[in-house]
């Protein structure tokens, strides 16, 4: 499919989505599956293939029906009751943006916007998604294949911080901290990273960075745009590895958890 016109009236459909999402997410506290959607269609990419991605593809039966993704139809049918208000709007665009949204009315940073992402009906086979059952070095491996870093890993592990999780969906029970329905730090605080500002920073980039793997917009896409927010870079330094590592041990204490 081709990719939308990224003009002034495409812009104005963007920002009429987003309003109408903000009601939504806000009114049905669903700012969690939001995000999960966001991440699951954007989390396919193949860096190496330039396969999968944040094409939208994962609202096809074929794709949402994966075991990674059990629930997400939920999801799906809130969006699609905005798409039918704007249905120039793709729906890669459409979850990508949702996603942000979700971060954005939970308290979470505001993450930059870029739409233009194409839709596509091919999905990707089962399997690329992370699975909780298995080993910090296979979430590492997922990562790596969609051509993210340790810093990604970290940053968008602490979206966490939303949510919960079902038994009927993953196999485990219960939130991941004491507030699921506010986005902070607190995934991560009796971690290592106590620095909410820094912490918000780094998941905005990498946030921004999952959402547009394998999307490259165009110069007049880029002009059309009213966010051209840059994003900083936090201080990451030698707490990465120390990161990774609390992670590691943390994903496996999460698995015993049922």
């Amino acid at each position: 499919m081709a990719a939308p016109i990224v003009n002034a009236e495409y812009m104005k459909e963007i920002n009429k989505a987003r309003r109408d999402l903000r009601s939504i997410i806000s009114s049905k506290n669903c700012a969690p599956i939001m995000l999960r959607l966001a991440w699951h269609d954007a989390g396919t990419y193949d860096a190496q293939s330039k396969t999968g991605g944040p094409n939208g593809s994962i609202r096809n039966e074929e794709e949402y029906t994966h075991g990674a993704n059990s629930g997400l139809k939920i999801a799906l049918e809130l969006c699609e009751g905005v798409k039918a208000k704007h249905p120039k709007i793709t729906y890669a665009d459409l979850y990508q943006l949702a996603g942000v949204v979700a971060v954005e009315v939970t308290g979470g940073p505001d993450i930059s916007f870029q739409p233009g992402r194409k839709d596509s009906n091919v999905c990707p086979r089962e399997g690329r998604l992370p699975d909780a059952k298995k080993d910090f070095q296979h979430l590492r491996d997922v990562f790596y294949r969609m051509g993210l870093s340790d810093k990604d890993i970290v940053a968008l592990s602490g979206g966490h911080t939303l949510g919960r999780a079902h038994p009927e969906r993953s196999g485990f029970d219960g939130p991941w901290t004491q507030e699921p329905l506010k986005f902070d730090n607190s995934y991560f605080f009796n971690l290592w990273w106590q620095d909410e500002d820094a912490f918000f920073r780094d998941y905005a980039e990498s946030h921004k960075k999952l959402s547009e793997l394998g999307f490259n917009p165009n110069a007049s896409a880029a002009k059309a745009c009213s966010d051209s927010t840059v994003l900083a870079q936090g201080a990451f330094g030698v707490a990465i590895a120390a990161a990774v590592v609390a992670l590691s041990y943390f994903y496996e204490i999460r698995k015993k958890m049922k």
